[in-house]
């Protein structure tokens, strides 16, 4: 047997949902192209499109649209868990706790027993967690700050009852358009380490909610999910653009991490990051005339990266933009994640709706490289041993 850290490389499914090709910088979902889904679909259609595989009629868009609507409140029992949570708490550990605590409302050992036997379960365990998603995340954001949350309204999209939840005010169109793009790019990405996460625990056919929570725990660690987060923490450090060259040829030399920078997927410029940048420079030079500072260090960033990186295929990714997008939208670099978990969540219940329709536990070997026999030698013979041993 050959061992291929990280799985890299290594089929460990078969899906119909999204298709990557590294080489040319493309991802399409169902086979459309994410750079005409961005400018042309909605969230709540490509989440449609995601878990029945197909664009929706008006009628139908229109009937899932309303069902995401009337489920985005939140029971009272729910806002008492998180009342008690410490202040100090992340998002996205929160989003955890939170998001694996609904299956104490929507319980399903009966339904999972048969795989896809209760279609109507399925559905409606989707929308729940789906609408859910924005709703904690908007919650949390005034409850770890010390004020009570702002109720979702229904009359109001996705992406624009998250800003309205988040900021107490009339979601502004534009940002609210450029979010829903945020949410259509960041929805699926084939089997990343957290959709693989989904498909490992749903092919347990453990509770749903159980199931997406694993999958926030994996999106949460700053190799995955993170990212986006590090990104605005190194343009802050960095400040102007003139500062850019020195400070990625210094950590370059230290070999430390340009955040935002490359992906194992792509050996070209991610699409989800051409499509951010450029639909973040128009909106910003709509708004203000003119590229915030943090944009233009991150365009000189992107810029000295590709002389000194390009030959080894190493571009921006969608994390490089996303934080800088939605600093100028205000939001607190702690959103950044869970928004990401927001968007993602209709990926990964596509994969795990995927998963029921033909499930086998997922069960891998080892290679296994420790000692070979040992003789058992009783506690009382066995010397002083080494009392630092635990901290080696």
């Amino acid at each position: 047997m050959e061992y291929i850290p990280g799985l890299a490389g290594v089929p460990a499914t078969k899906s119909e949902i999204s298709f990557i090709d590294g080489q040319k910088g493309i991802l399409s979902y169902r086979g459309y192209d994410i750079m005409e889904l961005a400018e042309k679909s909605s969230f709540e259609e490509t989440t449609l499109l995601l878990l029945f595989g197909r664009l929706p009629t008006k009628e139908e868009l229109g009937a899932f649209d309303q069902s995401l609507r009337q489920s985005r409140r939140a029971k009272f029992n729910i806002r008492e868990m998180m009342r008690n949570l410490p202040s100090t708490t992340h998002p996205m550990h929160m989003l955890q706790v939170v998001v694996a605590s609904l299956a104490s409302f929507y319980p399903s050992t009966e339904y999972m027993k048969g795989g896809t036997e209760n279609q109507a379960y399925i559905n409606d365990v989707t929308v729940k967690i789906i609408a859910h998603m924005g709703t904690l995340v908007a919650m949390w954001e005034h409850m770890r700050n010390g004020y009570d949350p702002i109720e979702p309204r229904t009359d109001l999209s996705y992406a624009e009852n998250f800003l309205y939840m988040v900021t107490g005010e009339e979601p502004d169109k534009d940002w609210a358009r450029l979010l829903d793009a945020c949410l259509i790019l960041h929805a699926e990405h084939t089997i990343n380490a957290s959709t693989f996460t989904t498909m490992v625990t749903g092919s347990t056919l453990a509770n749903p909610c159980s199931v997406i929570a694993s999958a926030i725990a994996s999106l949460s660690g700053p190799l995955h999910g993170g990212a986006n987060q590090m990104v605005i923490e190194m343009l802050d450090e960095i400040g102007r653009p003139e500062n850019a060259r020195a400070y990625i040829e210094d950590r370059l030399a230290k070999k430390k991490v340009i955040w935002g920078m490359g992906h194992r997927e792509y050996k070209t410029k991610d699409p989800r990051a051409t499509i951010l940048q450029k639909l973040s420079s128009d909106i910003l030079k709509s708004k203000s005339g003119s590229l915030s500072i943090a944009f233009d260090t991150a365009q000189e960033v992107e810029r000295v990266c590709e002389e000194l990186l390009g030959h080894k295929g190493v571009y921006p990714n969608v994390d490089f933009y996303s934080g800088i997008l939605y600093k100028e939208m205000g939001f607190d670099a702690g959103l950044f994640t869970p928004i990401f978990a927001v968007a993602r969540s209709a990926g990964w219940m596509a994969h795990w709706r995927e998963q029921l329709q033909d499930n086998k536990i997922f069960r891998p070997t080892q290679i296994y490289t420790g000692v070979g026999s040992a003789c058992y030698i009783p506690l009382e013979q066995r010397g002083h041993g080494d009392p630092d041993f635990m901290d080696k």
